[in-house]
């Protein structure tokens, strides 16, 4: 886990409602990679670690006989299953809340196992290890997150680009200069190294490979407010008392930049590594 914290239930206290608008989707084609390159075929099962509101395992949810998704917060489960409802993929999916470091939980083996920007605030070493031991015989275990290394432009396209800085700027002058995190601070942010993790617990790998993106958006305010209470590090009950007046002070802002209260933005390119279980070497 990230260095001087320790995990507590309030990190995304809040977030779940605003997940699903707030956050950029996966770029366009996810699905289908890992389709060809794990040979799914409707069938096995796939185990999400710290599935959130459930946005990585019900878009692959068609690629397996039966999903499970866990996860600590028990707003983000209930997301999950109403989503699952919504999607009519209800009866092949299960929400369990616990937190990644007590599995296997009873849950059995899986083909495959997803963490979708999840590992980092994990006890990596202990997961890998006990995830290595659920994965069935040349199971995979797939880290999926936005690729960090590219720059998007928004010129040509509309509208402004949504003002990231100045309203880290808003979230730090409520919240503080140092990242929060639940109860605590990121005083060092959170690690990588995750190769170094995974080839320790056994896995072979990875293989690499990048979706890509680019792909122009339109965002509102309400997005852009949906967004900043989707993430752990401005969780709407970090706001406290306070939170009426981020509100305003963010709406101030935002139209500020944009009078038509639009915001161009480009879908990030989507990285996946993909590691193996040692049997498949």
């Amino acid at each position: 886990m990230p260095e001087g914290w320790e995990w507590d239930d309030t990190l995304f206290l809040g977030s779940a409602p605003y997940y699903r608008r707030g956050r950029l989707p996966y770029a366009p084609g996810l699905a289908e990679l890992l389709a060809e390159v794990l040979r799914l075929d409707g069938r096995g099962r796939l185990l999400d670690v710290g599935c959130g509101p459930g946005i990585l395992a019900l878009g692959l949810a068609h690629l397996f006989g039966e999903v499970v998704g866990v996860d600590p917060d028990g707003g983000m489960i209930a997301e999950a299953g109403q989503r699952a409802d919504e999607a009519g993929v209800a009866r092949k999916a299960r929400w369990v809340q616990v937190r990644a470091e007590e599995l296997p939980a009873g849950l059995g083996t899986f083909t495959v196992a997803t963490f979708g920007q999840s590992f980092h605030w994990m006890d990596r070493d202990l997961l890998a290890a006990t995830v290595r031991d659920m994965l069935r015989p040349a199971g995979a275990l797939v880290h999926i997150s936005d690729l960090k290394t590219e720059t998007l432009s928004v010129d040509g396209l509309p509208y402004p680009g949504v003002p990231y800085a100045a309203i880290n700027d808003l979230v730090g002058r409520y919240l503080g200069p140092v990242r929060r995190a639940g109860r605590g601070v990121l005083l060092y942010g959170t690690p990588s190294g995750e190769a170094a993790v995974l080839g320790r617990a056994g896995f072979s790998g990875p293989e690499r490979y990048v979706v890509p993106g680019g792909q122009a958006l339109e965002r509102t305010c309400g997005d852009v407010l949906a967004w900043v209470f989707s993430t752990s590090s401005s969780a709407p009950h970090l706001f406290g008392t306070r939170r009426g007046d981020f509100e305003a002070d963010l709406s101030r802002l935002l139209r500020e930049t944009s009078a038509a209260g639009r915001f161009s933005e480009r879908q990030p390119s989507t990285e996946v590594f993909v590691w193996r279980e040692p049997s498949a070497s």
